[in-house]
């Protein structure tokens, strides 16, 4: 199971590791879905490291169509976020300071399912998730992205 540590300048643990995540609203944009790790049973926003040869676009794209069978194109980047506060500790002793590039994206085609990095889906309004047991640093991602500002933010 993965592991969240927050402290002072713990990221300097890790090594950078740049990843995006997608955050896909419903029809009536009250509600984004969000999926359960399988690794360590939290909800997040679909999205994943990138692989060496593509673009954070791109990385969403795949990432998005790996853990939900969605197709999409990305529509605009809501921000980038990255924090020598957080690291991110693995099961086989990986640690990261992840440097995420989320993006709204709209879904193209596909049918909604799990993966094997999921085991459960749904759809959300900001005050449900508050309630949730969430991924903490995908919660500002999805309070951005909610905010619909023209400009990108970079934490």
């Amino acid at each position: 199971m993965s592991t969240l540590k927050f402290g002072k300048m713990i990221g300097k643990e890790g090594e950078l590791r740049p990843g995006a995540s997608a955050l896909i609203f419903d029809k009536s944009r009250e509600r984004v879905l969000l999926t359960r790790r399988q690794d360590n049973g939290r909800w997040c926003l679909p999205g994943g490291g990138m692989d060496p040869g593509e673009s954070a676009a791109e990385a969403c794209v795949r990432e998005v169509m790996e853990e939900t069978g969605l197709e999409v194109r990305v529509t605009r980047l809501v921000g980038v976020y990255t924090s020598p506060e957080l690291l991110i500790e693995y099961p086989d002793g990986n640690k990261i300071q992840p440097v995420a590039f989320s993006f709204e994206v709209e879904i193209t085609s596909g049918e909604l399912g799990l993966s094997d990095e999921t085991t459960d889906f749904g759809w959300y309004t900001v005050p449900e998730m508050e309630a949730m047991d969430m991924m903490e640093n995908h919660v500002p991602r999805i309070y951005d992205a909610v905010k619909n500002q023209p400009e990108a933010v970079f934490q």
